[in-house]
């Protein structure tokens, strides 16, 4: 009996060894690590362990990602799309009250979403953990000729990524002010102050979509023209700002593409690989050029996808191209194409933003902490202009 008893009182930790559970939690999708943190003090240690965060993100086979948009100013989405196992849930933006209409989603950064908020300054936001973070940009303000300066309306560029060599998050903000003089400035979350980068801007800048936040990947962010017809050739068809080396150059799109049956392109991240996508008004199609191999040109292969209206997001757990399409008529809904059979799928049941609305991103969650170091000096900003 007494062994009986005893035998019922062991632990899991007396059963499984460490490195066991180790291994099973990183098979475990992120969003349901955070409620596992509670099943005891070690569980717990372990999951908020930063390694154990940063590799859960770069290497667990059950990376989650989502498509994140604010419906209103309190209620936002987050979309899990699969193909086995699509679903979505509710999330409430971090704002205290609520803010006005003129706001947007500029993009996201492992497991952190970025957030354009009025009266200039952006919010840092990791929807998983809860954090956010309060950056101003109002010195840009005095400067420009007109003072309704909006990152996403009137930057000539702007992107959000990670300096892995600094562990450090930066904002890009390239900006002119009333001479018509070109600025790039640079705020690190790590010192929490904005910083002068002595980097010369690429000439000529050329004109990019200002909806499109970089593309941040390969510690680099992305940004591509407005209109690829501008271009002589598309050898210098992408911009990158490389985050370690703080220098921009470029590298070269696919040369296929008919310049006048071109609409609108776009960057996209398809399973750790650049894409990218626009609309044929030739085929009615929508063309998606993937780069298998970063940074070789003859490594572009394209999907046409019979939609017209049609984004990529992400691939599936079967490398299948998920993304949101709409008709003429703005009817919207996410879709698989299955690249292998040419076989397009609605996703049901699924809320969708809008084709005009702006205020989206996809997202990877993680457990992901901003760098331990960070400095605070918010504290004395008013509660009411620091959370709207």
């Amino acid at each position: 009996m007494e062994k009986k008893k005893n035998d019922k009182s062991k632990s899991i930790h007396d059963i499984l060894p460490l490195e066991l559970i180790h291994r099973i939690l990183l098979r475990v999708p992120i969003r349901h690590l955070a409620r596992l943190r509670c099943v005891s003090k070690l569980w717990c240690s372990l999951i908020s362990d930063p390694d154990f965060a940063e590799f859960h993100f770069h290497h667990s086979p059950a990376a989650t990602n989502a498509c994140f948009f604010i419906e209103n100013p309190t209620i936002a989405y987050l979309v899990y799309l699969d193909d086995n196992d699509a679903s979505q849930k509710e999330v409430r933006p971090p704002f205290k009250k609520n803010p006005p209409y003129d706001f947007a989603v500029l993009g996201s950064c492992r497991g952190f979403i970025l957030l354009d908020r009025h009266p200039h300054f952006v919010m840092v936001w990791n929807p998983l953990t809860g954090f956010s973070k309060r950056i101003s940009y109002s010195h840009i303000v005095p400067c420009r000729k007109y003072r309704d300066f909006r990152l996403t309306y009137s930057a000539r560029l702007h992107g959000f990524g990670y300096d892995a060599s600094q562990d450090d998050y930066l904002l890009l903000v390239a900006w002119s002010d009333c001479g018509g003089q070109y600025h790039l400035d640079c705020f690190s979350l790590r010192t929490n102050s904005w910083i002068n980068l002595d980097v010369a801007l690429p000439k000529p800048l050329g004109v990019f979509d200002s909806f499109s936040c970089g593309l941040f990947m390969n510690g680099a962010i992305h940004w591509l023209p407005f209109s690829l017809t501008a271009l002589t050739s598309y050898r210098d068809a992408i911009l990158i700002f490389d985050m370690k080396e703080r220098t921009f150059s470029r590298i070269p799109g696919p040369e296929q593409p008919i310049m006048s049956a071109c609409s609108y392109p776009r960057l996209a991240l398809l399973g750790g690989c650049l894409a990218l996508y626009y609309r044929n008004n030739d085929s009615c199609n929508t063309h998606i050029w993937v780069m298998k191999e970063y940074k070789v040109h003859s490594y572009w292969t394209l999907y046409q996808i019979p939609y017209k209206f049609f984004r990529p997001l992400c691939l599936s757990s079967n490398g299948d191209i998920i993304g949101r399409g709409y008709t003429s008529n703005y009817k919207v809904g996410y879709f698989i194409y299955n690249v292998r059979q040419d076989l397009l799928k609605h996703l049901k049941n699924l809320c969708c933003p809008l084709p005009i609305h702006q205020a989206d991103t996809m997202y990877t969650e993680s457990l992901l902490p901003l760098p331990s170091d960070i400095k605070d000096n918010d504290n004395k900003e008013k509660e009411e202009e620091e959370n709207g």
